[in-house]
């Protein structure tokens, strides 16, 4: 007898707790126009269409330090490379630079034909340009 009437109010309950549980909690009491009294369902509130502010943009800034046409950032690297340019002098430097990034991506190649990834071997070389110059490389 007991399980029975256990029963009958589990069975009237849980459609109250299952539509309760899809609906907006307001965290008052208080019908609102979208329905029911926690806010109803949440599918006509996500189906609005909101608009992305629009973004200036900002004219960029020249500095003296370029690689590429950006800002180089100061790195690990970068005392060495600024040591090359008092040693070696710039036109040295940019062969020496120039003459190891040939390399580094021609080892790229190999290494992407060898795995047969040659379709993201743009990709690699773009990581590594990027990494150089987080490492302060390209200063």
């Amino acid at each position: 007898m007991r399980s029975n009437i256990f029963n009958l109010i589990c069975v009237l309950l849980i459609p109250l707790i299952v539509v309760n549980g899809f609906s907006i909690s307001s965290g008052r009491m208080v019908a609102s126009p979208i329905g029911g009294i926690n806010g109803g369902s949440s599918f006509l509130v996500s189906q609005r269409q909101y608009q992305m502010p629009s973004v200036k943009t900002v004219g960029r800034k020249k500095d003296n330090i370029t690689m590429g046409g950006k800002k180089s950032k100061f790195g690990v690297a970068s005392p060495i490379v600024y040591l090359g340019k008092i040693v070696l002098g710039t036109a040295k430097l940019n062969k020496v630079r120039a003459k190891l990034i040939t390399t580094h991506s021609a080892t790229i190649g190999d290494f992407c034909a060898w795995a047969g990834a040659n379709h993201i071997r743009t990709d690699i070389i773009k990581k590594a340009k990027t990494n150089g110059d987080i490492l302060g490389f390209l200063v």
